[in-house]
Formats: structure tokens, C-alpha cells, sequence
């Protein structure tokens, strides 16, 4: 079955870190550039990360900048996306997904990740 699992979400207090995970199934991920993305409620889908497929260049939203870090282990298929120095204005619902030539073709599940006050 081709898809994404997400997982190391939850509940942390504000200047803490959580690391997200992509794994990819059924598919190899290595071919595939991968996006980091949230929504928090009322609010549209923001891009915030991704990582390229062919050279494994980056782009941070400025939101996160500095404070996010995505990777990628291609021994296990999985992106990462490190996130230290948290606010509470990070508090969203986190997907990854996958693609090429600019368009998603997998998504995964969505991972809450909220910052406490």
C-alpha cells in the first residue's frame, strides 16, 4: 500500500521540541521531494518546509526559520522535521507529503502538535 505515516506528534510547553516523521510505504522516497505543512484552526493550510530529491536543498517558511529543521534518511525512507524553540503559535495540525514537478501526490495522516503557554 502506497502511503505516508506520520508520527511524533503531541503536547509540549513553549521553547520545547518535538521531531515529526515521514515514513513512506510502498514507494521510494528518495525520488520524491517532501513538504512540511500545518494548519491551525480558522486558518488556511500553510507551507513551512521541504526538501528536494535531487540535491536536498531546503526551503523555510519564515515562520519557522531558524527554529525548524527538515531532513531526510533515505537508508529509511522517512523526512523529519525538527522543530525546537517552540510557541504556542505553532500549535497546528502537521502533514507531509510527497511529489514531483510541484504537485503533492501523497499526503499523510496529519499530527497534532500543540505548544502550551
Amino acid at each position: 500500500q502506497v502511503q505516508l505515516v506520520q508520527s511524533g506528534g503531541g503536547l509540549v510547553h513553549n521553547g520545547g521540541s518535538l521531531r515529526l516523521s515521514c515514513a513512506a510505504s510502498g514507494f521510494t522516497l528518495d525520488y520524491y521531494a517532501v513538504g512540511w505543512f500545518r494548519q491551525a484552526p480558522g486558518k488556511e493550510r500553510e507551507g513551512i518546509s521541504c526538501i528536494s530529491s535531487s540535491d536536498g536543498s531546503t526551503y523555510y517558511a519564515e515562520s519557522v526559520k531558524g527554529r525548524f529543521t527538515i531532513s531526510r534518511d533515505n537508508a529509511k525512507n522517512t523526512v523529519y522535521l525538527q522543530m525546537n524553540s517552540l510557541k504556542p503559535e505553532d500549535t497546528a495540525v502537521y502533514y507531509c507529503a510527497a511529489g514531483v514537478a510541484g504537485s503533492y501526490d501523497y499526503w499523510g495522516q496529519g499530527t497534532q502538535v500543540t505548544v502550551s503557554s
